[in-house]
């Protein structure tokens, strides 16, 4: 869920949306207050930072090997900020403010992450835990950004994750066009990967490429970080894009054109090496490929959220549903 926050009038709206939302989650009413005192933190931090251009807050579940809970992204393109360790010290500010809203922040979330650089604007993460990580290891640190194509109720964009024996394995799917008919395709391909997300990649892509013959199709992709063999396995049908990042390196993956559901005519998996900690970026059509990471200094060392949350910021076509899903095994 994304609150635009663009002048003062915005700051109560998205206290209520981020407090309203993490009520549905589950919180407490502790939970609830620390919520509302970090997006309203949040906004009134990009008001007075950010500019006419303003900037946005998203709210969403997460689970990840960190447990699972409500997630707070603040995300804008102000002028960045030049020293973050020193802006969390209460008392600095650019704004003439009082100078507690980022340590305010970080004090309040269970988990805290910003990236900044000047000129690059700010995004920050702030993570509450409403529950344990579940029985099932889910070893990978995970961020999701998704939108809904603008005047929709719902998203034709899904995702979906499987720590399954073979590896860590994710899935971006992209329902043809948008509202409730794409959304049916993305979510037909979703219940399918998550009973099945632990088979070879080329089965489990042709198995989601049958179960969608029902639908309007869809474009989808799914990579695998196969640890033991130092490669990830990936299978892309249409227009999702897929990056593997090793190090500030991020090497496009190759996905065959068609219509999963319609006309595939080369389910194929490709293979990429990798040495080091590798992540993988997922993300549909409605997010630009022409981002580079080297455009941005420390980021590909961020966590996942924070890397999903850049490029979704700054390359977001807002014109379609858009999602970006980044992997990371611990």
């Amino acid at each position: 869920m994304i609150t635009s926050i663009v002048d003062p009038s915005h700051v109560g709206e998205a206290r209520r949306v981020a407090s309203e939302f993490a009520r549905k989650a589950g919180g407490d009413e502790g939970q609830l207050g620390r919520i509302a005192i970090v997006a309203t933190e949040m906004a009134t931090n990009i008001v007075k930072h950010a500019g006419a251009a303003g900037g946005m807050i998203v709210a969403d579940r997460f689970s990840d090997a960190q447990g699972s809970g409500v997630e707070l992204l603040a995300i804008d393109k102000g002028p960045g900020i030049a020293d973050v360790g020193l802006s969390l010290a209460d008392g600095y500010s650019t704004a003439g403010s009082s100078g507690t809203g980022l340590g305010a922040i970080s004090r309040q979330a269970d988990q805290f992450a910003v990236y900044s650089r000047s000129g690059l604007g700010v995004a920050i993460s702030a993570r509450f835990v409403l529950a344990a990580p579940d029985t099932r290891p889910i070893e990978s640190d995970i961020g999701v950004v998704r939108d809904t194509y603008p005047g929709e109720t719902v998203c034709g964009d899904g995702w979906g994750f499987s720590p399954g024996p073979r590896g860590p394995t994710l899935l971006v799917v992209d329902g043809s066009g948008h509202g409730p008919l794409a959304a049916r395709a993305a979510e037909t391909a979703m219940q399918v990967f998550k009973d099945h997300g632990h088979e070879d990649c080329v089965a489990l892509v042709e198995r989601i490429h049958r179960n969608l013959a029902p639908t309007r199709g869809a474009a989808l992709a799914v990579a695998r970080i196969d640890a033991a063999e130092k490669l990830v396995r990936f299978v892309g049908v249409g227009n999702v894009a897929g990056a593997l990042l090793s190090g500030t390196e991020a090497r496009q993956m190759v996905s065959h054109n068609g219509t999963a559901g319609h006309v595939a005519p080369r389910i194929r998996e490709f293979t990429y090496p990798f040495a080091g900690a590798p992540s993988v970026i997922l993300h549909s059509d409605g997010v630009s490929s022409r981002w580079r990471m080297p455009d941005y200094p420390g980021l590909a060392a961020c966590h996942p959220s924070l890397i999903a949350a850049v490029l979704f910021r700054d390359f977001r076509r807002g014109r379609d549903d858009a999602t970006v899903v980044v992997m990371r095994p611990r």
